[in-house]
């Protein structure tokens, strides 16, 4: 392990952001920027900082949702991770050029930026130092020139720390402030104020404010603007909003409390844009502040329907897309909680709970418990008195049966959840009460997550309209929380009731009933379909899709529901431990990366997390990607035709008391193993790249 020298440490850090080991120059890091990547994060390895596999995982998960290349030759890989140990930055000069979806070519220059998932602000602060650096052409020209690793960190070491400047030498006013205080007197040039913010909250979202208050002195325009970063968030004064003529949202996430920019015309985008464009998003921003048509921000915190022109706003598709996948990552902490705790009781209460009969959760729980004293479940206040009375079996028992009514409470907001969060995603708050009644009135009918889904986009849109509609000033204040809620649910539970819920309940039944009804070919025909999905993109839109059809219809006393779970999970769970397995096998097929990843990536796999393969899928998808549809298909066939069934939406091999046939679940996983990396061995063996990817 390389020693840190403690003269390069910044002020006040225990250790340094970057040493000369965490250096490459003019070097070639592979063909693709996924080979970039994971050699970079192998640098990180090496000096102790991070598990390379992890860490690689990340920066390529946040890579897919926004290229990370920017204008100027440069990109800027990076993630906040479990994985990292240390806050850390590793560069690259290139000697061949990657692309990283820059707009003006490859990028030959690349800093890893690796921060911990609980780091520290003080990190966060000197990341995002450098990051704003980087749009400044004359720091960019110095990293180029430097001629060896002490250089560049004495380059970074400039910019993240710089010398402290004598009091009386001390600059009026910073140059470039991401949030600018209120001026004590009104600036007679146009206001403008913007929101910045990314996943990440480290690079894009400092940049893209710097580049557009840059931007805004160069058009004589004031532009001041709130990072919503991992920095921490300094609200815009209310009388700095106040006075904006328009307002800017350069976002990749929600914007926090929009509701505070209502009646102000909003341009929005990604926050890639601002950075790459900044000059026409303020030029969109001047024009749509005098367009009395232009797209307001509503009082309930979402922008109204018109268009201040090209740009302007995001497609409906996007904003559908985005809003089904709220919805499905606000219900996921249902699911597993819910489905985790439905399992424990299971483990300790027997089966037979979710079976007994009963016309309540309390006569279920006790008529599914055997009692030496029958009388014990009305005399029982707590788990010890029961254990005292009849012994600590019944004790168990009982336990058993809490945990499950639990769980059965949770699983009970699967569907709420979904609808009022999908509502939520388009409307912004006026959406959540409608949507969650949208989503219970579809359980009570029998619609599932079929009505959830529907009430969800329907709770939404009408919010939405609502909220754009123009009202009396005495009538704005009860807007977002009386009117659009009550006469949204009105509309949503009406239609339900009177118009669609019937229809949709039938296909849900239809569905049900077909799945139930399934054996034989269908039944592994349908196994195929769902293990082809959830390894086409591991993790994506397509293994979500499968994973909320199979979490959504779960039901305990549902055989048809338990075998569909359990086929989705074991397939999910084949990319990792095949890629682990085929590391070990054909090591040299593989770089050094990979092989690293290799050795802790079968770990992922057991536990059930898919992602665990997207390096080797992100470094050659068209050999492993293949490879692994194959192996889960065949998993997902071989878990329907064994009767394999799950009652725990999560967890793989660790919830093997919630596993029926856990021997065939795992007979089932180890065979699309070996498919699998046979397969990827195979084709790589046969099919090997002509210029080998360098090792890290």
């Amino acid at each position: 392990m390389p020693h840190y020298p403690h003269t390069t440490c910044w002020k006040g850090q225990a250790v340094p952001l970057i040493t000369e080991s965490l250096v490459a120059l003019d070097t070639d890091l592979g063909a693709t920027k996924q080979d970039v990547i994971a050699s970079l994060a192998g640098l990180v390895q090496a000096a102790g900082r991070a598990d390379a596999a992890g860490l690689t995982a990340d920066a390529l998960e946040r890579e897919s949702k926004a290229a990370t290349g920017l204008p100027g030759g440069f990109a800027i890989p990076h993630c906040r991770s479990a994985a990292v140990k240390e806050a850390s930055l590793a560069f690259a000069r290139l000697s061949h050029p990657v692309d990283f979806g820059a707009k003006d070519g490859p990028a030959d220059l690349v800093f890893l930026i690796a921060a911990a998932a609980d780091g520290d602000a003080d990190h966060l602060k000197l990341l995002t130092k450098l990051a704003r650096a980087l749009v400044k052409k004359d720091f960019l020209a110095s990293l180029r020139a430097a001629s060896s690793p002490a250089e560049i960190v004495a380059l970074v070491d400039g910019v993240v720390n710089p010398p402290e400047r004598p009091a009386d030498d001390a600059p009026a006013a910073p140059v470039a402030s991401s949030v600018a205080p209120a001026a004590a007197q009104a600036s007679e040039r146009p206001l403008i104020v913007a929101v910045t913010a990314c996943p990440t909250g480290i690079a894009h979202t400092y940049m893209a404010a710097d580049s557009l208050v840059a931007a805004g002195k160069e058009a004589g325009v004031d532009v001041q603007v709130e990072t919503q970063g991992s920095g921490g968030v300094t609200p815009l004064p209310a009388a700095t909003i106040a006075r904006a003529r328009a307002a800017i949202f350069a976002t990749d996430v929600g914007v926090k409390d929009m509701s505070r920019f209502a009646g102000l015309p909003v341009i929005e985008s990604g926050v890639k844009r601002a950075i790459n464009e900044p000059g026409v998003m303020i030029t969109e921003a001047l024009a749509a502040a005098d367009n009395p048509q232009a797209r307001k921000v509503a009082a309930g915190g979402a922008a109204s329907e018109e268009s201040a022109g090209e740009g302007a706003q995001l497609s409906v598709g996007k904003k559908v897309m985005q809003a089904l996948m709220t919805g499905v990552s606000y219900m996921l902490p249902f699911v597993a909680a819910g489905g985790l705790l439905i399992a424990l009781g299971f483990l300790f209460g027997g089966f037979d709970i979710a079976l007994a009969p009963g016309s309540s959760s309390a006569a279920r729980t006790c008529a599914a418990l055997t009692w030496a004293d029958p009388g014990a479940c009305a005399k029982a206040t707590s788990i010890a008195k029961l254990a005292i009375d009849t012994g600590w079996g019944a004790g168990v028992d009982y336990l058993g049966a809490v945990l499950f009514t639990i769980g059965g409470a949770a699983f009970g907001f699967l569907v709420p959840a979904l609808s009022g969060y999908i509502a939520y995603g388009i409307a912004g708050r006026p959406g959540i009460a409608p949507g969650f009644v949208g989503g219970a009135i579809s359980a009570t009918l029998g619609a599932g997550f079929l009505g959830g889904i529907f009430t969800g986009l329907l709770a939404g849109v009408v919010a939405l309209w609502l909220s754009n509609r123009k009202v009396p000033r005495w009538l704005a204040g009860l807007m977002p929380v009386v009117v659009i809620p009550l006469v949204t649910t009105l509309i949503v539970g009406g239609l339900m009731y009177f118009l669609i819920g019937a229809p949709l309940a039938s296909l849900t039944l239809a569905m049900k009933t077909g799945l139930t009804g399934m054996s034989g070919g269908s039944k592994i025909v349908l196994g195929i379909v769902l293990g082809l999905m959830m390894c086409f993109d591991l993790g994506g839109p397509v293994n979500k899709a499968a994973y909320l059809f199979a979490t959504a219809g779960l039901m305990p006393d549902d055989p048809a529901s338990l075998q569909i779970m359990a086929a989705v999970m074991a397939a999910g769970m084949v990319p990792p431990i095949a890629m682990s397995v085929a590391t070990f096998v054909r090591k040299a097929l593989f770089n050094k990366a990979e092989r690293e990843n290799g050795q802790s990536s079968w770990l992922l796999g057991l536990a059930f997390i898919s992602e665990g393969a997207i390096p080797f899928a992100a470094a050659d998808p068209l050999r492993v990607i293949p490879s692994m549809m194959v192996g889960g298909a065949v998993t997902g066939a071989l878990t329907m035709a064994l009767g394999v069934g799950s009652y725990a939406p999560h967890g793989g091999v660790f919830v093997f008391f919630a596993i029926q046939n856990f021997l065939g679940f795992l007979i089932a996983i180890a065979i699309g193993v070996v498919v699998s990396a046979a397969l990827v061995i195979a084709l790589k063996q046969f099919t090997q790249k002509k210029t080998p990817i360098q090792a890290a």
